[in-house]
């Protein structure tokens, strides 16, 4: 042990005042805040990961609908993705004469800084070359005697026209059995694509409407498929159930009923008509 020499001072303690405590808090606040003023900049400063974002193309959707859908997704003004159409340069079949329609590929496609219009429009018409390229859908459509842009069209009637995913098959025969026995389609839905509408309400004046899309005046498929299909209506095209039927009615949500007797059919459209007036509808 180290004994002091009695004539040193004894060590006195600084102990801050209420005053030098503030002043010592305070000075530390202000370096804390300088050194964040330094860090801020450099956060800001680095790369920011692009926040990833998509368009969901349903199955069914007309190319307006996806034109439209594309605008809004870019930021593009109105009008921009169809007019994109003439110059995107897609792998479209020659029988669609630059008309993209059912080659749409319903799917959920990425968003990017890097997308464009032109873009987009490939990244879907190579999909759906893809998909409908595949082997099970040419052999199809070759056993069924119709080409695959045929076979789109058919797809997307059956896509617009089937209440249910299993009335799919059904509503697909009959397509082919009218096709087979020369009869015209008579399908609401190819009229509400030339009428550019969306209705469940077919008048005696709509059918007589001049238009390659009127299926009750002419015979055969329309020009172009009505809409984008998906792969369901797709396997329905090429595979469709065995069955008579050349008429059917969805007469409530879910009780689509199939026939091949007319007066069947009308007694089946009678009662569609009374449901309808029923809600309102009619």
């Amino acid at each position: 042990m180290v004994n002091e020499s009695p004539a040193t001072p004894p060590r006195r303690r600084i102990r801050p005042t209420r005053r030098g405590r503030l002043v010592l808090i305070t000075g530390a606040v202000l370096v804390l805040a300088a050194a964040a003023a330094v860090l801020v900049p450099l956060l800001t400063g680095e790369p920011k990961t692009e926040q990833p974002r998509t368009l969901v193309v349903p199955e069914g959707w007309r190319a307006s609908q996806v034109y439209e859908a594309s605008d809004k997704a870019l930021g593009e003004p109105a009008g921009t993705t169809r007019m994109a159409v003439a110059t995107a340069d897609l792998p479209l079949p020659v029988e669609a004469k630059g008309n993209p329609e059912g080659y749409l590929f319903p799917a959920t496609y990425p968003i990017t800084s890097g997308t464009t219009p032109k873009s987009l429009l490939r990244y879907m018409a190579d999909t759906a070359v893809n998909r409908f390229g595949a082997d099970h859908i040419t052999t199809g459509a070759e056993r069924n005697n119709v080409t695959v842009y045929q076979t789109v069209t058919i797809a997307s009637i059956v896509q617009a026209e089937a209440d249910t995913e299993s009335d799919m098959g059904k509503v697909s025969r009959v397509i082919h059995n009218r096709l087979d026995r020369g009869m015209p389609l008579q399908m609401d839905s190819t009229l509400n694509y030339a009428m550019n509408r969306s209705t469940l309400d077919t008048t005696t004046g709509d059918t007589k409407i001049d238009s390659p899309y009127n299926s009750y005046e002419r015979k055969g498929l329309p020009p172009t498929p009505i809409g984008n299909p998906g792969e369901q209506a797709m396997v329905a095209a090429i595979s469709p159930t065995p069955g008579p039927w050349l008429y059917f009615v969805t007469v409530a949500p879910g009780d689509t009923r199939f026939t091949d007797d007319y007066a069947e059919q009308q007694r089946n459209v009678a009662e569609f008509n009374r449901s309808r007036r029923g809600t309102g509808n009619g």
